[in-house]
Parts: C-alpha cells; sequence; structure tokens
C-alpha cells in the first residue's frame, strides 16, 4: 500500500453499539411515519382503514339505533334535530335523551351513564363517525328537501343515501367515502350543480 492511501478504520465496539442503537431508532421512526402517513391518506382516499377503525368508534354511550328506530319506530329527525333546517344534523343533547329516560330504563348499564352525566351537567361526548373536509360545506336541509320534494320519500330513506342504515347498526360506521368523488357523482345523476362554488364557498 502506498503511503497517505485512504483507510477505513475498523469501527470500535462502542462505535458499532452507537451505529446499531441509532439503525433501530431510525427503523421505529421510519415505521410510525409508514402507519401515519397509511392512516392519513386511508382517510383522504378513503374510509381509515387501520388500528380498526373501519368499524366504527366506541361511543361514551352505547346507543342501540336498532331498538330506537326498528323495535320503537323513531324517525332520525326526532334526535338529529336540525337536520331538516340547518347545515349540520346536531346530535343528541343528555337533556333530549331524558325527556325517555328520566322513567325508560332503569337498572340498564348504559342509561345509567346517561343519567349520571346529566346529574353531573356533563354533555356526552360523541365521537364523530361521517366528516367531509373542513374545507367542504355541505347543508343537510337542502339534501333532505330535495330528496323528499323530489320522491316524496322519509327523511329516514334520505339519511340512508349517505349514512347507510344507521338504523339495524349496533355500532354507527362510515358506509360511503363521503369524498369529492362520490359528491361530484351523486350531483351529476341528480342534476345538481358540480361547480366548485357549490360546496367550496
Amino acid at each position: 500500500m502506498i503511503p497517505g492511501d485512504f483507510q477505513i478504520s475498523k469501527p470500535t465496539r462502542r462505535q458499532a453499539i452507537k451505529h446499531g442503537i441509532l439503525g433501530v431508532i431510525t427503523l421505529g421512526v421510519l415505521v410510525v411515519v409508514a402507519l401515519a402517513l397509511t392512516f392519513i391518506l386511508s382517510a383522504w382516499l378513503g374510509r381509515p382503514v387501520v388500528f380498526g377503525y373501519s368499524e366504527g368508534p366506541d361511543q361514551p354511550i352505547a346507543f342501540p339505533h336498532p331498538t330506537h328506530v326498528e323495535d320503537l319506530g323513531m324517525d332520525c329527525t326526532f334526535c338529529h334535530r336540525n337536520v331538516t333546517e340547518g347545515a349540520a344534523a346536531t346530535i343528541p343533547s343528555a337533556g333530549l335523551c331524558m325527556t325517555c329516560h328520566e322513567v325508560v330504563g332503569d337498572e340498564l348499564e348504559e342509561i345509567e351513564k346517561l343519567r349520571e352525566m346529566y346529574e353531573d351537567g356533563r354533555p356526552i361526548d360523541w365521537v364523530r363517525v361521517h366528516r367531509v373536509p373542513d374545507h367542504v360545506h355541505f347543508v343537510h336541509e337542502a339534501h333532505i328537501r330535495f330528496f323528499t320534494e323530489r320522491d316524496g320519500v322519509e327523511e329516514t330513506a334520505v339519511c340512508a343515501t349517505c349514512h347507510g342504515d344507521v338504523g339495524s347498526m349496533e355500532k354507527v360506521e362510515q358506509v360511503r367515502d363521503l369524498k369529492m368523488g362520490d359528491c361530484v357523482n351523486c350531483h351529476r345523476d341528480y342534476g345538481a350543480p358540480t361547480d366548485c362554488t357549490a360546496c367550496h364557498y
């Protein structure tokens, strides 16, 4: 070997351990980033499919839609009162639930939780299931009015167009993507405006 030639020195045991630990940490960070990107992209392009989100979230009170809708025949608008009048459908407060459950449902665990929240003045922190991106303005009232006037169907049937048959779901889950392509295709099918300002304003 000619003097002055470059030679790679063999790493010491301490350097090898440092590089090994750094490699494991880097691999861990890459795995976390990959999982986060998978979640974000699946949430944007479709419904979230990692970590069990595809089956719908657990709610603070396990509300049995089949009992209220199928067994008792309650309409969506009884609990989601603003759906025929405003942009948001609104979710029921503990006070609304208590109009019935002050006397109905003794000894049921979920009803006892509801009563306890109501007595303590705590709201029910329902976990949101259906969501469109924040830059989209979706007005429930306009869609309910269009379909009920056009087809003469009940509000419940209109709700099922986007939300699925919630009345039969033990655990509410998102059944449609509710992404731009989904909305634009529906607007085209029913002759509604498809220009940007219909939803982005």
